[in-house]
């Protein structure tokens, strides 16, 4: 039951960060939209790199960069808070049932982990080579959120067992 409780939890705290990340990026839409920009225009790169032909310098595009962003986030909310409700309404059912609960949780968690990896880590940090800006970097904040969501995605697909506790 406490392991059960354990996954619960960690779904629904999931949920509740992605929550205030939605929430930060529409009532502060410019400061994070400035991240974006920054990052697709490349200007905080290295002086002279070769990348720079990849640069986007369109403001309607960065725009559509971030609003697709912060839809991928509230789905990753959405799923995340009705994968932890499911999982919170079947706390007590055989852990055969409980298993079967976990399709929203682990979807929610793989989207949450698909978005830092393709989002931040892959286009942003490698294809507009976000690694090279001291200041608009999010490659280790995108690090720590892949990792925090791996763990936990790990720990809810587990396979519940008879008469764990």
């Amino acid at each position: 039951m406490i392991l059960h409780l354990a996954k619960v939890v960690l779904v629904l705290a999931v949920g509740l960060f992605y929550s205030l990340v939605v929430f930060n990026n529409l009532t502060d839409f410019d400061s994070n939209y400035q991240f974006v920009r920054h990052v697709l225009t490349m200007d905080t790169t290295f002086a002279g790199n070769h990348g720079m032909w990849r640069a986007v310098t369109s403001a309607g595009w960065h725009i559509a960069f971030f609003a697709s962003i912060i839809a991928w986030e509230s789905l990753t909310l959405v799923t995340c808070a009705w994968g932890g409700l499911r999982l919170a309404k079947a706390l007590r059912a055989p852990p055969r049932e409980f298993h079967r609960a976990k399709g929203p949780a682990i979807a929610g968690l793989a989207l949450g982990l698909a978005m830092w990896l393709v989002a931040f880590l892959t286009v942003g940090g490698e294809w507009f080579l976000m690694w090279q800006s001291k200041t608009w970097n999010g490659q280790d904040a995108a690090f720590r959120m892949f990792t925090v969501l791996g763990i936990i995605l790990l720990l809810v697909a587990q396979p519940e067992a008879e008469g764990q506790t």
